[in-house]
Formats: C-alpha cells, sequence, structure tokens
C-alpha cells in the first residue's frame, strides 16, 4: 500500500466557560475542516470514504477527549483519532473559571495502490 499525504488542515477551538475539552477538541477540528471542500479525492477517481484522516487534538488535559465524539465530526472517510498534551487552559480573573483551548491537525491519506476502476474502489 502506498499511502499519499493529501491534505492537512489545521484548526483551533474554545471552550470558554465550561470546562470541556471535548467541545474545545471538537470545535478545533470544525475549524480545520468547515472552511474547504476537498474534491481532490473525488476527482482521482476514488469515493471520499476511501480517505483515511488521521486526527490528532492537543489539550491540557488528554485523557478528558471523547474519541468517539470528535471523530464523529467527520462527514466521510475513515478516523483515526489521537489526543496529546497541548493546547492551552485560561484561567478566569475571577473564581474558579476556565477557557480550554484545543488545537487539531487533520491529514487526509488515500491509499493510491489501488487499482480498481475510477468509481469502483472499496469503501
Amino acid at each position: 500500500m502506498t499511502r499519499k499525504r493529501l491534505v492537512t488542515e489545521i484548526g483551533r477551538g474554545t471552550d470558554l466557560r465550561g470546562r470541556d475539552y471535548t467541545k474545545a477538541a471538537v470545535r478545533a477540528l470544525q475549524d480545520a475542516l468547515h472552511r474547504n471542500s476537498l474534491t481532490v479525492v473525488p476527482a482521482l477517481g476514488y469515493p471520499r470514504d476511501a480517505m483515511e484522516v488521521e486526527i490528532r487534538i492537543g489539550v491540557t488535559a488528554p485523557d478528558a477527549i471523547d474519541h468517539e465524539a470528535v471523530a464523529a465530526v467527520l462527514p466521510y472517510g475513515r478516523a483515526s483519532v489521537e489526543v496529546v498534551r497541548g493546547g492551552l487552559d485560561i484561567p478566569a480573573d475571577e473564581g474558579d473559571g476556565v477557557t480550554v483551548v484545543a488545537t487539531a491537525v487533520a491529514v487526509v491519506w488515500l491509499d493510491m495502490d489501488d487499482k480498481a476502476a475510477p468509481g469502483e474502489h472499496a469503501t
């Protein structure tokens, strides 16, 4: 299998008051993905579901992330989610509030060795 990297998208998301790391991660991935329309995969004759999308999320509390909720952001393709220590927590001026900042990277890969006719690739 020869996997080719087609796209790298980067985004940022926040949860201003709820200290919800998953919400911030989902927003970061949405930021990375929702300003684009990936036409390269169908243009190469592959269905969008043939895409493999590696998602990496950076937050200060990696164990607090719901991986399935993050993967569910993808409209198509197969997702893998990795969460690493990163991002930023910003304490509130008063009380115990925290603003959570997450970063996301989505890398889209395609197996280019699949020799099936265009439009007949396995999903």
